[in-house]
């Protein structure tokens, strides 16, 4: 009989602990905001919050190389504006050469500001981002990754914006300033024919510039909205439902303090009592 009542104590204690361990379990749900604790409360929803992260971790990655390619983009917008520019500037200069009113002053004032303009068209085919590095890659265009599926170059390379038919367009430009310096009309006709072709080429390019901007745009858009979409999902997941959690602990708290209150008027009884 006694055996039997000591089995009957430690198995209302050891059930008493249970119910102390799981209303613990629920304060530190409610204190910390996340549902699980750990991987064992529930692998299913415990993996798919690590698939969530890992998406998220990358995510991060991926708008960073947003918001760099936006930078590049916007610089090189500025220069293809210059550049577009300065060639607009070089074909009316040109022009004014091969007039018949053009006297030798005015041709060498011409050749002097050609010869200036093509310097600064090398200068800005040179220009290097915030970091120090070409923003018009040297060799290949840089590439870069937006998503899991989406990379692209957000910047063409310089061979693709500068040079033209084998030669740099600032070359065009120098061949326009020695016509006019020569005062070769049929040579400065052909310098014109040249840089109304650079001057094409460059309005292709930089709307190609344009186009990656708006795709950089919707990229980020898009990231952004399955960023909201996965924080909603992992905190469906992983945080914790105040009002079940708070019911949940006061039904833990009145059932463990029911068992102890009669654990406790049981263990008052006398031995005597028991035997009977």
């Amino acid at each position: 009989m006694i055996n039997a009542v000591g089995n009957r104590m430690t198995r209302e204690i050891a059930r008493q602990q249970k119910l102390a361990d799981q209303l613990e379990r629920t304060l530190t749900q409610i204190s910390s905001g996340k549902r699980l604790q750990r991987m064992s409360d529930d692998p299913v929803a415990a993996r798919r919050i690590a698939t969530i992260g890992t998406t998220q971790a990358s995510m991060v990655a991926w708008n960073s190389n947003i918001t760099t390619a936006n930078a590049l983009v916007a610089q090189a917008d500025g220069v293809m504006k210059s550049v577009n520019n300065l060639m607009a500037r070089a074909r009316e200069l040109t022009l004014a050469a091969a007039n018949d009113s053009a006297n030798p002053a005015d041709r060498a004032a011409i050749t002097s500001e050609l010869g200036a303009i093509a310097d600064e068209i090398d200068s800005l085919s040179a220009s290097r981002d915030a970091n120090g590095d070409p923003l018009f890659a040297s060799g290949n265009a840089r590439i870069m990754r937006f998503d899991s599926d989406i990379s692209f170059a957000p910047v063409p390379a310089a061979a693709d914006v500068f040079v033209l038919g084998g030669n740099s367009i600032s070359v065009g430009v120098r061949d326009a300033a020695a016509a006019v310096a020569a005062g070769d009309k049929p040579a400065m006709g052909a310098a014109l024919t040249g840089l109304s072709t650079a001057i094409g080429h460059l309005a292709d390019r930089h709307a190609e510039i344009g186009l990656s901007g708006g795709r950089l745009e919707r990229i980020g858009e898009t990231l952004a909205a399955r960023d909201i979409t996965l924080k909603d999902e992992r905190s469906s997941v992983e945080d914790t439902d105040l009002t079940v959690a708070i019911a949940q602990l006061n039904a833990q708290d009145l059932t463990l303090g029911a068992a102890q209150a009669a654990f406790a008027k049981i263990n008052r009884q006398t031995l005597f009592d028991l035997l009977r």
